[in-house]
């Protein structure tokens, strides 16, 4: 008999999972509530950055002058932006849909929960008038993928229209005259270059002294001379405490007694993890008190044939963590973990921010290196110097690397400007493979060509 699989959730991981399994063999049923994909197509990671694409042909008309050319003015045309986002994430999710099918995977449109260690009661979607009846299915293995929501402080009512949360902005009803936007992370700083970028004012709350407080210092730096640049003003030291509607527009009050006024406040202060009604606890499954489930290097639960991946499993929230974690489940269901098996190594995750420039990093950074003792070589190479961005006319940021001064082996690198979203790639396998700086200076890279700065950084 196959191994029944059953997955809860058609994000990312689900998606990798259900693939993988039933490539493998398995009999495998996913359970999707909205769209296949999940968040990732429907609200977070291709509609934002489908309109920071937009955001950044604009702003690239601000520098054709550069280029020879004469500069014209680009307006944002909002409905032709929403159909774009629509098509995108549509057409996504029905590829998508087409392959899991192909592959012998049953879709169920609807939600899932446990109600035994080995059965998951489905609610299928119900069309207007057609209600459908739950129904129980078996698994031999079950994967909770359910991903997360925006969080939502008690001083903040949401409301849709002037007080948004992240995935009510793509596109909003209107370009916001002026945007406030409270939190600084990842999240935050990509709505500020694309709303910046559709022509809106924007002040960012930053609740420490930088942007980005998890990341390098210099590249933080570097993205806030360019918000400064382009009139985004940043608020510093202050945390938002309340947000009150005021006529046409919000005030956010923040602790240290300072407000802001606008038009429109987003909040872009984290996530929760969407584990309440999944039925967990009838499976035995332990959650944390902030809701996670905690899970082990294979992602199994405390029930060792329920898995989670994904934002709920408390890992790093990233699309291309959540699929490779949804493989590495699909192949311990399958046993493949038996044979010569490579478990996650977080540490090593790219992980990028669509931002103008871009910015990305990998593995170990040089602030990270300092305040653990460790001794590194950093060696930076600003994008001045490399032909390819002087052509593009645009040659803000740098290439850093940081390698281990004994041995030459890459341990990490950061670089900021065009395009920094792919050439991080080529830094994320020297350090997954463990290669030196020297086998990034010998390979012979295209001229002229971004990723030259690469081989200069490594020499």
């Amino acid at each position: 008999m196959p191994v029944h699989f059953v997955i809860v959730g058609g994000g990312p991981a689900g998606v990798e999972a259900a693939a993988t399994a039933s490539r493998l063999g398995a009999e495998v049923t996913l359970v999707e509530r909205e769209v296949v994909g999940g968040a990732a197509n429907l609200w977070d990671c291709i509609p934002s950055k489908a309109m920071i694409a937009t955001g950044g042909a604009i702003a690239m008309t601000h520098r054709s002058a550069a280029l020879g050319l004469e500069r014209a003015p680009a307006g944002v045309d909002l409905d032709a932006l929403r159909e774009r986002v629509r098509s995108i994430s549509q057409g996504l999710a029905s590829s998508t849909t087409r392959q899991l099918e192909s592959q012998g995977v049953r879709l169920v449109r609807g939600s899932g929960r446990l109600v035994g260690p080995h059965k998951v009661q489905i609610s299928p979607y119900e069309p207007e008038g057609q209600p459908v009846d739950p129904f129980v299915v078996e698994a031999d293995a079950i994967l909770v993928a359910t991903g997360s929501t925006p969080r939502v402080p008690e001083w903040a009512v949401v409301d849709g229209d002037r007080v948004l949360v992240t995935r009510q902005a793509y596109p909003p009803s209107r370009v916001p005259d002026h945007l406030v936007v409270i939190g600084s992370g990842v999240t935050g700083v990509e709505f500020v270059h694309m709303f910046r970028s559709l022509g809106s004012r924007v002040t960012l709350i930053v609740s420490r002294q930088q942007v980005l407080p998890q990341k390098d210092p210099e590249v933080a730096a570097a993205l806030e001379s360019d918000f400064l640049a382009t009139g985004v003003k940043l608020v510093k030291g202050a945390r938002a405490v309340g947000i009150e509607r005021s006529g046409t527009g919000v005030v956010v009050s923040c602790d240290d007694g300072r407000s802001v006024a606008g038009s429109h406040a987003l909040l872009a202060i984290g996530s929760i993890p969407s584990s309440a009604g999944l039925g967990l606890e009838a499976a035995g499954v332990q959650r944390t008190e902030s809701g996670y489930v905690p899970v082990n290097h294979h992602c199994q639960s405390s029930v060792p044939h329920i898995y989670a991946a994904g934002d709920l499993s408390g890992r790093l929230p990233l699309a291309s963590v959540a699929a490779i974690q949804g493989r590495k489940v699909a192949e311990h269901v399958m046993g493949l973990h038996t044979r010569e098996h490579r478990h996650l190594d977080y540490d090593k995750a790219a992980s990028a921010i669509f931002t103008e420039p871009e910015i990305a990093d990998v593995g170990l950074a040089e602030a990270e290196a300092f305040a653990l003792g460790r001794k590194i070589r950093v060696t930076k190479v600003p994008f001045a110097t490399n032909a390819k961005a002087m052509i593009d006319g645009d040659p803000r940021g740098f290439v850093k690397l940081v390698s281990d001064p004994a041995t030459g082996v890459v341990l990490g690198g950061s670089i900021v400007g065009a395009h920094a979203a792919e050439l991080i790639s080529v830094i994320a396998v020297a350090v997954t493979a463990h290669l030196r700086v020297q086998d990034l200076s010998e390979t012979l890279f295209v001229h002229p060509a971004l990723a030259e700065a690469l081989s200069a950084a490594a020499e």
